[in-house]
């Protein structure tokens, strides 16, 4: 699938003093290893899942996906009757019909996961005039990737004694500029994973940050096992070549 590498830029930042370059540029992101690092590394698929359920229960409320279709979910180990079930718990609008109507229908499978907002203009009324961003390449579009998203998920805190912030935005010292008008969106216990593992701030960010990965680059997976092939097919072609030449130079010699 071809992807337009277009991402809204959704929050605002308060400068900092023209010689605070770390507020300026915000503190470095956290390093975590990923299971999908690596020439080998591949998607952890309950993360996956969990992290959806995150996104569904929580980001999807502000943010939108536009790139995401019901049926993608089944990269992430959801099976067709699973997807079925959670598009019919959407509306979609559709048409027109034969009276030249627009009409609502429960959402199939080939649907886009739903907007929270009907329109941009919409959106920045109900977020201070703030858009949020839409996710779908967020990770791609970050400089950081994912070590960035998960860091700004569990950066919230005070603010350093004596600094003041914009009304309206909260302190996130992994933002640049620390202060960023999007509220902490998670909180301890606020979902409850299916599959009954703990939703810690900690746990929830990082299952959101997998699936936000997979969902920038859901042939992450498919791109390397052809790479590693090619790479293979290259190694017995180079030493086909090899015990070509030495047996033709063994005859000239």
């Amino acid at each position: 699938m071809r992807r337009m590498l277009i991402v809204s830029l959704a929050a605002f930042a308060l400068a900092g003093t023209p010689g605070d370059t770390r507020a300026a540029e915000g503190a470095r992101p956290l390093d975590r290893d990923w299971p999908q690092e690596g020439i080998f590394g591949t998607f952890d698929r309950a993360a996956l899942q969990r992290g959806f359920q995150v996104f569904k229960e929580v980001c999807a409320a502000c943010h939108a996906a536009k790139y995401l279709r019901f049926r993608d979910l089944a990269g992430i180990g959801l099976d067709q009757q699973t997807i079925k079930a959670i598009a019919s718990e959407y509306t979609v609008l559709d048409g027109p019909d034969d009276s030249g109507e627009m009409f609502e229908r429960p959402a199939k499978p080939f649907d886009v996961f739903p907007s929270p907002f009907p329109n941009p203009q919409a959106a920045r009324a109900a977020n201070g005039g703030a858009l949020p961003v839409d996710l779908s390449l967020i990770v791609k579009a970050r400089e950081g990737g994912d070590d960035y998203i998960y860091s700004l998920l569990v950066g919230y805190s005070d603010p350093p004694e004596g600094e003041e912030g914009l009304e309206g935005a909260y302190y996130n010292r992994y933002f640049p500029g620390g202060w960023i008008a999007m509220p902490p969106p998670l909180s301890d216990d606020i979902i409850e994973y299916a599959d009954g593992t703990p939703a810690t701030v900690e746990q929830m960010a990082a299952d959101v940050t997998q699936f936000l990965a997979w969902l920038a680059e859901p042939e992450l997976e498919e791109r390397k096992q052809l790479g590693l092939k090619f790479m293979l097919f290259v190694l017995v072609m180079t030493g086909i070549f090899y015990a070509y030449k030495r047996r033709v130079w063994s005859r000239l010699h």
